[in-house]
């Protein structure tokens, strides 16, 4: 049965690369009947560049103001569940805007799950394809302190991604956000009396 939305805020999910804030992304959109957006593929629809190309033409800072942009459009946009890029939360005036419009919710996994997750993607601009480690501990140290100033923390653990959604589910519950959770009732209907039928041919008509 799908939860109802029951303020007009848009659900944001906030934290690195390859915790899940896609996947888990689409599965509460669908809870929720709401859209799904995705801030990166919002940006590459607009500009017609991967994110990768848009490092590289633009390098880091360029991209970083264009990606704010972009996020101010969509925070202020009807209600959905919006999936951001892993730096999109740096940003002070994404973080201040998201107060009014979203709630916030930082999906975090430790340094090696993140490791093991992204390891052979040649997508992340900032991250290695191989021997990552050093790489994602330098930004989780840069990054978790502003993440944590979102207004839920889920761990995105190695589990079936139901689970996280449901751990994530119950704090929005918490704070009044969305319905709670409420399964279908369980109908019992009377057995029927059988009857004999008077008919010679009745045997497999039904």
């Amino acid at each position: 049965m799908r939860q109802k939305l029951l303020k007009p805020k848009i659900i944001l999910l906030v934290g690195m690369m390859g915790v899940g804030k896609t996947s888990l992304g689409r599965i509460v959109a669908k809870r929720l009947g709401l859209p799904f957006v995705d801030s990166d593929k919002e940006i590459e629809h607009m500009t017609g560049f991967s994110i990768s190309d848009l490092f590289a033409r633009y390098g880091e800072k360029e991209f970083r103001l264009g990606e704010e942009r972009v996020m101010a459009r969509l925070l202020r946009g009807e209600p959905c569940v919006l999936s951001s890029g892993g730096g999109a939360f740096l940003s002070a005036k994404t973080r201040a805007l998201a107060k009014d419009t979203a709630v916030s919710i930082w999906l975090k996994a430790e340094a090696d799950v993140i490791s093991e997750r992204t390891q052979g993607r040649t997508h992340r601009p900032l991250v290695p394809a191989a021997d990552n480690q050093h790489v994602i501990e330098r930004l989780v140290n840069e990054c978790y302190p502003l993440y944590a100033e979102a207004d839920i923390t889920v761990a995105s653990l190695n589990e079936h991604p139901s689970r996280t959604v449901r751990r994530l589910l119950i704090e929005l519950e918490k704070r009044s956000i969305i319905s709670p959770f409420q399964s279908s009732p369980r109908r019992v209907f009377p057995r029927r009396r059988q009857e004999k039928s008077t008919h010679k041919n009745a045997k497999g008509f039904i």
